[in-house]
């Protein structure tokens, strides 16, 4: 009988992978906290509805990628393919809107899953931190959320020891303005459109969309779009003198703080409830695929959602897999990372035979109380394969108890890079106090 494989697409992280996957994930979720978005966690699968309503008819996510079953009570579900539709449902399930302290500020992660073709940094089951502050409309919010996922990033490079400025990480800003903007602006899009559509030059992905959101065109991928597109009419000079004003004093506040802004007339994002301040962050060594994250305002989600009546909001999201590959220059699933393992634990316990086991066991179980990384070796196993194990295992220390150590109630402490030992007393707080001192 061989072995199942993974799913395709949803690849196994496991150490050393994992444990800078965890960081890179605390580094983000620690910024987000440090700006006061409160962590909270939502269901994996939701409505179908949420996702059809709130992601938009137009967008591959809904068209293509999402996993969506029937359970036994016959409800359709999916799995989530983006977080701020199912953060916006819960919100208003909760009835934030009317009983809640606006602006509600949150931060999620977790995985999320689109049916898509793998590939380098792109899988179908992914990790993504989510953040978003709901109930307002102030401009000053949206620099924040700007600013916030620009430091998420840097700080999350900063556990490798890697860094991001704006040599290799670029944030691109648009405006795409009201959802009472649309319509003079799709008709314009739409005609100019047109031309190419007489000559055979659009896309099948452009014509099944057009229609429905002529935005989609800027995503295209396929041959000539972008030569196409190049000339296209643009959002900005479509739209109220509100929006105008709303993203002037975005960028003003970003430019203050010295966030190095593109300003990019084409971006749209892939999805259909983005309005006014939309904006991207791009990985300059990741090549074509180089969004790491991105977001935007969202004003009409809520009556999306059949909420009846306003209830704004912005958010981002970060890919977790995408920065990681961009930090560390291979993919999370790549079974050959090449990766230095980090330390597992500080100190090891090494009984001398077996009989020394359960003293040993007392010891570990008490550091590891006191708040200190600790392991024990098979009593069972002769001492040295457990030195062995100490080295793989990253330790610094190895608490070894013998006979004498027995007899005079005392442990050998030896520090594994120098080779130097010395006996103590078999007291949690001085072992505890030199593990601490050597950090």
């Amino acid at each position: 009988m061989s072995i199942i494989d993974s799913v395709k697409g949803a690849p196994d992280l496991l150490p050393p992978v994992s444990s800078g996957f965890n960081a890179i994930e605390s580094a983000m979720l620690t910024t987000a906290l440090t700006y006061g978005y409160e962590r909270i966690r939502t269901p994996v699968f939701e409505h179908t509805e949420v996702f059809a309503r709130g992601v938009g008819a137009s967008t591959d996510i809904v068209n293509k990628e999402m996993y969506t079953f029937e359970d036994k009570g016959g409800r359709s579900l999916t799995l989530r393919p983006e977080g701020t539709a199912g953060i916006m449902r819960a919100a208003l399930s909760a009835g934030i809107p009317r009983g809640g302290v606006l602006p509600w500020k949150v931060s999620w992660v977790g995985e999320v899953f689109r049916y898509e073709r793998p590939q380098s940094g792109r899988q179908r089951s992914f990790t993504q931190m989510d953040v978003e502050a709901l109930g307002t409309t102030d401009p000053a919010i949206d620099a924040e959320m700007i600013i916030l996922g620009w430091d998420a990033l840097r700080n999350a490079a900063a556990t490798a020891g890697k860094t991001f400025d704006e040599s290799n990480l670029e944030v691109r800003l648009n405006t795409l303005g009201d959802r009472a903007d649309r319509p003079a602006y799709h008709a314009a899009l739409n005609a100019y459109l047109d031309q190419f559509e007489t000559q055979g030059k659009l896309p099948k992905d452009v014509l099944e969309r057009r229609h429905l959101n002529p935005l989609r065109a800027f995503d295209s991928k396929a041959e000539g779009m972008a030569e196409i597109m190049a000339n296209a009419p643009v959002i900005k000079d479509h739209i109220s003198e509100a929006a105008t004003e709303h993203h002037r004093q975005v960028v003003a506040l970003l430019d203050a703080e010295g966030i190095p802004v593109i300003h990019d007339d084409h971006l749209v994002r892939g999805l259909d409830y983005y309005t006014r301040t939309t904006f991207e962050y791009q990985a300059t060594n990741l090549g074509a695929q180089s969004a790491v994250g991105g977001g935007g305002r969202f004003d009409g989600l809520a009556e999306d959602l059949g909420w009846n009546e306003p209830f704004q909001g912005i958010g981002l999201a970060l890919g977790v897999d995408r920065t990681y590959l961009s930090i560390y220059g291979v993919s999370p699933g790549d079974p050959n990372p090449g990766l230095a393992r980090t330390p597992r634990v500080d100190v090891f316990g090494i009984p001398m035979a077996p009989h020394h086991g359960p003293r040993v066991f007392h010891l570990i179980t008490a550091l590891r109380r006191a708040g200190i990384r600790a392991e024990m070796g098979e009593s069972t196993r002769k001492p040295r394969a457990l030195f062995k194990s100490a080295d793989r295992a990253g330790a610094q220390f190895a608490i070894i108890i013998g006979d004498d150590e027995m007899m005079n109630d005392e442990v050998t402490v030896k520090h594994l890079a120098t080779g130097e030992q010395h006996t103590c007393p078999q007291d949690v707080a001085v072992l505890g106090s030199i593990v601490r001192t050597s950090d």
